[in-house]
């Protein structure tokens, strides 16, 4: 069961993780996960260094080593599928680093997240993941190595949205960008909801990412030590002061 949406209807379970464990290879790193995200939500995953998060993604995505436990996707068990099984029921993942092709154009870039199209969709749909990204409009034929880092992740989730996918899912996409960059990347994320996209990300940037999110996860070595709605995390003094980097009054 999902919550209730404006107008009285019921936003659907998006992804349901129950007791999920999880890692790599033989190095277990998530131990007994649960977490949900409903439909057009925005969800935040935050914590310190090295404690799980881009390796819980992973494992929904089915990038990490699955070990147990239930993830649900819309109500079906979708636990350790591949990831393209998972790209065509509309979920689509945006990894920190190596997120573009370099020796490729911007338009080829983006060109590659939809190859199975027909030429006149998929130019309507760069079309559109232009509109979502303005500053690439003018980058279209130049490489994607010549791309600030905040225009790469702009050219990354634009690729990602080429098969309009209704749910993604962003590992750290503010990471080493400068400050201007970050408010855009995430204001552009949180437009996605206007078009029918729900949100689970990771982000180092915990302020950053709340403040624009429905509800947030805190991790630790590998387990959920707190959940709520963002709005609380961000104003709980204990939070701040462990999590979030600046101690409360």
């Amino acid at each position: 069961m999902g919550k209730i949406g404006s107008g009285g209807r019921i936003m659907a379970r998006w992804l349901d993780v129950k007791n999920v464990e999880g890692g790599y290879g033989s190095v277990k790193i998530i131990h007994g996960i649960d977490m949900h995200v409903d439909e057009g939500e925005f969800v935040t995953i935050i914590g310190p260094n090295g404690c799980g998060k881009s390796t819980l993604i992973k494992i929904i995505f089915g990038i990490a080593t699955y070990y147990g436990g239930k993830v649900e996707h819309k109500g079906e068990d979708v636990s350790g599928w591949r990831t393209d099984r998972l790209a065509t029921r509309g979920i689509a993942y945006v990894p920190q680093v190596d997120n573009v092709f370099p020796s490729l154009s911007v338009e080829e870039n983006l060109q590659m997240g939809g190859n199975s199209l027909s030429s006149s969709l998929l130019s309507e749909r760069i079309g559109h993941a232009l509109d979502m990204f303005p500053d690439l409009k003018d980058r279209t034929h130049d490489l994607a190595a010549s791309l600030s880092g905040g225009e790469r992740q702009m050219l990354a989730i634009g690729r990602a949205l080429i098969n309009q996918p209704d749910f993604l899912l962003l590992d750290e996409p503010t990471a080493a960008l400068s400050p201007l960059y970050q408010q855009q990347i995430i204001e552009r994320i949180d437009a996605l909801r206007e078009v029918g996209i729900t949100v689970l990300i990771v982000e180092q940037n915990a302020r950053l990412s709340l403040a624009r999110s429905d509800r947030g996860y805190i991790l630790s070595n590998g387990k959920v030590v707190h959940t709520g709605n963002a709005e609380d995390i961000l104003n709980d003094p204990h939070i701040n002061e462990y999590f979030l980097g600046t101690k409360g009054d």
